[in-house]
């Protein structure tokens, strides 16, 4: 009878052991898995800025013959990422009026983005490209 009382009472236990152990074993699984998201994430976010961050810049400037003019654009692998075809800056409406001017202005547009500044052209810097306005 005292050994019949005691394995019912080990049982009792083993069960509420086995009870507590089954609910640690999911919350540990359910923690762990958040965990492995999250890095996963992050390190997928990483990779993402990298690869962005490593993109070479491959800027071309090339002139554009136009009706009243010359223009130029600025290319990037290929790609038109500005087409000029009017002097900035000035409010007349006119175009380069030699391809020299329009190549002279493009590349000082190229030598700006590769220095990770403003493309913007200001009267300034037409005048000292000797820019006829």
């Amino acid at each position: 009878m005292i050994y019949g009382n005691l394995n019912q009472t080990m049982n009792k236990m083993t069960t509420i052991t086995s009870g507590k152990s089954k609910f640690f074993r999911k919350k540990l699984r359910k923690n762990l898995s958040y965990i492995f998201n999250l890095v996963t994430i992050t390190f997928l976010v990483g990779l993402m800025i990298y690869i962005f961050c490593q993109k070479e810049k491959n800027l071309n400037a090339q002139t554009i013959k136009l009706n009243h003019g010359w223009g130029y654009a600025i290319t990037n692998n290929n790609r038109i990422i500005i087409k000029q075809t009017i002097i900035p800056v000035i409010s007349a409406y006119r175009s380069f009026q030699t391809e020299k001017e329009a190549m002279a202005v493009g590349q000082l547009v190229i030598k700006k983005l590769n220095a990770n500044k403003s493309p913007t052209i200001t009267k300034n810097e037409l005048i000292l490209l000797k820019i006829r306005l």
